[in-house]
Formats: structure tokens, C-alpha cells, sequence
């Protein structure tokens, strides 16, 4: 009994290290595999890094264009149906005017011309369809923004005009607008159409200007519809090789840290940038232009001017957007957005922060140049080469180029594709037909057809 009772201690003292011992291995499996689940998910294939990690391997592959999996898909599966203006009573006015005396040259250039370029790149797309039951989207051309700035339609017309048109599209009513593509291309955006709220809150707008805060403190952009697309620069400056307006400069051979060019339109920042290099002309060169006389800065002597400074500082004008922005890309000027409600396009496969500089609007004084001076050449050249890299989304050249905006405009069209789309006025039978209020079978509806 005495050994038993001597044996007994050192059992117990056994069986607990033990006991210890396998809780710890218990733990250490349970953080180990935790770890490699981890470290698994984030090296799984589906999983694409949002930024460039100090590269733009991920943006682009075997030179092509390459989005994120996570969200579009492998490939661009779209099939778009692009309105004829001959088909809709009324589409042949807000492309040319009452008269029908615009022609869509002369509505090319400028920052309305994205309607024109993207409207002639569907035309012409793979992804066009014929066919409207096999659709997932239609596009409804117009240039809508040019006509109007060149007096073909006032703004009372333009929006009876649209109505007129929506109401002769079965389809739009089908889906409530859910499946349409519409281009507003200016700081008016989709306001061009009075109407818009009522008739196209549902719809797919394509626009530059992400603002909520414009004039009427109501903004049509909503982020979960809606497509920022890049804004037009000058054909002259997109090309690339030695055929553009002008080239860019060496960065040792810019004369100024800084430059702003463009109308002072009364706006606090465009304003405060006009005084600063008044202060500072040397370092920063910000002119009073106007819009027309011998101050006017031709096409070519704006860029020559833009081209010769590190940083091209973009302030908000009438709106948030600035095609200044863009247009810094084509001269390797590093862009400075002082613009805070700014939104930028192709987020999920662009990170701005390699390319660019985003500083406080409230904060333009001599604290945004002496920030500007401290940045070493070597950084700024850094971004310079990753903006050239990624400067190609910025030019509307045929989806068939290995990276353009028109593709990245295709790619966020994927992820807008739905395959439910009937509306409050759409209805359907035990045959699976489609019917409206009246019990009439989709097929049958005829135009107009009424709208909210």
C-alpha cells in the first residue's frame, strides 16, 4: 500500500504534464493552421491585390489589360444593344439639334466628347448585339451636351425630348430603366435632363463627375450604379511615339515646381492658387486666363506650359471634376488634386496614390508648396513612370487595344449586369410570358408606352 501510495503522486504529476502538454499542442495547431488559412486566402487565385504594391504587374499581364477576377469575372461575356437614331422618334434631336445641322464632329472635342467616341466605339464592338431579347444593356446615344452648348435644343426641349424618347421604349419600361446606358459627360451630368430623377434614377449614367455637391445639392451620381469614365483630352496629346502636340520635358529641365492653368470662374481655390504665384513666381506659375483676346492660351502653348513643371495642380471648377487631371498624364506632370469630392475611374485595378497626390482644398497656401519642394526627384520620377504606365485608360481607343478606357469601361459594365430586371409595371404568367398591367403580353406593348 505504501509503494502504491508513493507511485501514485508521480502519476498525477504525469498525467497533468501530459495534460499541459496536449492543451499546448492543442493551441499551437489551432494559430498554426489559423495562420496558413490565412496566409492561404490571401494567395488564392480569386484574391487580386486592390493596389499596385509598388508594381503594375497586376494591372496588366503578357501586355494586355488585366482586371481583378474578384467581382468581373474571367473575361467580358456582354452583349449591348446600341439604339439606332433613325429607330426613336426624338433620338435624331438630341444628337443633331431641332434643325439636324450638328454633326457629331463637331461635337468631338471638348469634354462632351466621350458621347461621340464611346457611342462610335459600341457601334463598331464585338459585344454589339442586334438582337434586343438577347441584351443585357441598351445604350441610348446622345450628344446632348454639345447641343445644347451649340443652341440646338434649350433646356425645356431637351427634357421633353428625352421623355418622348424613354416612352418609346418597351424595353426601358421592362426593366424600369435598370439595363439603359446613358453618357453625361460634362459638371452638369445627368442635371442636362431636368427630368433625370424621375425617369433615370434606375439607369446606368456614365459621367466624370462623381460630385455631391453640385449646385443644386443633389447629386445623380450614386456609386453603386453609376460608372466614373475618364474625361476627353485632346486626340493631339494621346498618341503616343513622337506624334503628340508636345512631349514631355526631362524632369531637370522644368522651369517650375508648380503650375495651374485655367479660368478663375470666381472659385475660392482657383483663386487662391492665382494669388499664391503671384507670391511665389518662381517656384509656382498660375496666369489669370480668360476666355477669349490675346491672353486665350492656344491648344499647344497650354500644353507646352503644362509640360513645364513637376506638378500640375488640379482645383474643383463649376464642379468636382477636372480634366486637367487627365491632361496632366500626357506631359508627365505629377497631378495635384485639390478637389475633395473628386471620384476617379478604374479604382479596383488603379491605385492613385502611386500616381498621384491628393491635398486638402482648405489648405492652398504656402504649406502645399514648401510639401511639394520636400518630395525628392527620384519619388516624383517614380510616379511619372507608373502614370505613363497607366495613362492608356485614359484614351478612348477601340476595345481591341490592349488597354483602354473603352475596355475598362466594358469591364464595369460586367459587374453591372443583372438577370432579374422586370420593373413595378412588369407582370408574368404560369407560361412564363410577360405581361403588363393590362395582362398584354411584353411582345404586344405598344409605344408609347406610359412612364412614371
Amino acid at each position: 500500500m505504501r509503494s502504491h501510495h508513493h507511485h501514485h503522486p508521480s502519476l498525477s504529476l504525469c498525467t497533468r504534464a501530459h495534460q499541459i502538454g496536449a492543451l499546448a499542442l492543442v493551441v499551437v495547431t489551432f494559430l498554426l493552421t489559423r495562420s496558413l488559412d490565412r496566409f492561404s486566402s490571401f494567395s488564392h487565385s480569386d484574391y487580386i491585390p486592390r493596389t499596385f504594391s509598388h508594381s503594375t504587374s497586376h494591372l496588366f499581364h503578357a501586355g494586355a489589360l488585366n482586371w481583378p477576377q474578384r467581382g468581373y469575372g474571367d473575361s467580358i461575356q456582354l452583349r449591348i444593344y446600341v439604339y439606332d437614331e433613325s429607330e426613336i422618334d426624338g433620338l435624331r434631336e438630341l444628337m443633331r439639334g431641332r434643325d439636324g445641322h450638328i454633326t457629331p464632329q463637331a461635337c468631338l472635342k471638348g469634354q462632351w466628347g466621350t458621347q461621340v467616341k464611346i457611342h462610335r466605339l459600341l457601334l463598331k464592338s464585338k459585344y454589339r448585339t442586334m438582337k434586343k431579347g438577347e441584351a443585357d444593356f441598351f445604350f441610348v446615344p446622345s450628344y446632348v451636351k454639345c447641343v445644347r452648348m451649340m443652341g440646338g435644343l434649350n433646356d425645356k426641349e431637351i427634357n421633353q425630348t428625352y421623355v418622348k424618347v424613354l416612352s418609346q421604349m418597351p424595353y426601358f419600361r421592362r426593366s424600369g430603366g435598370r439595363d439603359h446606358i446613358f453618357i453625361f459627360p460634362s459638371g452638369a451630368g445627368a442635371h442636362l435632363f431636368r427630368s433625370w430623377a424621375t425617369y433615370l434614377n434606375r439607369s446606368i449614367i456614365l459621367t466624370p463627375e462623381g460630385d455631391r455637391t453640385d449646385k443644386r445639392d443633389t447629386s445623380a451620381f450614386n456609386t453603386w450604379k453609376d460608372i466614373i469614365i475618364p474625361g476627353n483630352v485632346e486626340d493631339g496629346m494621346t498618341k503616343f511615339g513622337g506624334s503628340r502636340i508636345v512631349n514631355p520635358l526631362p524632369l531637370n529641365k522644368r522651369k517650375y515646381l508648380a503650375n495651374f492653368f485655367g479660368r478663375a470662374q470666381g472659385k475660392t481655390g482657383r483663386l487662391q492658387l492665382i494669388e499664391l504665384a503671384k507670391q511665389y513666381p518662381d517656384k509656382l506659375e498660375s496666369p489669370e486666363l480668360k476666355f477669349s483676346g490675346p491672353n486665350k492660351l492656344g491648344r499647344a502653348d497650354y500644353f507646352d506650359h503644362l509640360r513645364n513643371a513637376k506638378f500640375c495642380l488640379a482645383p474643383r471648377g463649376e464642379s468636382s471634376w477636372t480634366l486637367r487631371f487627365y491632361e496632366s498624364f500626357f506631359v508627365e506632370c505629377v497631378p495635384v488634386v485639390l478637389s475633395d469630392q473628386v471620384e476617379l475611374p478604374f479604382q479596383n485595378v488603379i491605385d492613385y496614390t502611386e500616381i498621384s497626390i491628393k491635398w486638402p482644398s482648405t489648405r492652398i497656401d504656402t504649406e502645399l508648396l514648401d510639401y511639394l519642394q520636400s518630395i525628392p526627384d527620384e519619388r516624383i520620377e517614380e510616379m511619372i513612370v507608373r502614370g505613363r504606365e497607366v495613362s492608356c485608360l485614359w484614351v478612348y481607343a477601340p476595345e481591341t487595344s490592349p488597354c483602354s478606357a473603352m475596355l475598362g469601361i466594358l469591364w464595369e459594365l460586367q459587374r453591372k449586369v443583372r438577370r432579374f430586371h422586370q420593373s413595378a409595371e412588369t407582370f408574368w404568367l404560369h407560361n412564363r410570358s410577360f405581361v403588363n398591367r393590362d395582362l398584354m403580353e411584353f411582345h404586344s406593348w405598344r409605344t408609347p408606352v406610359p412612364l412614371p
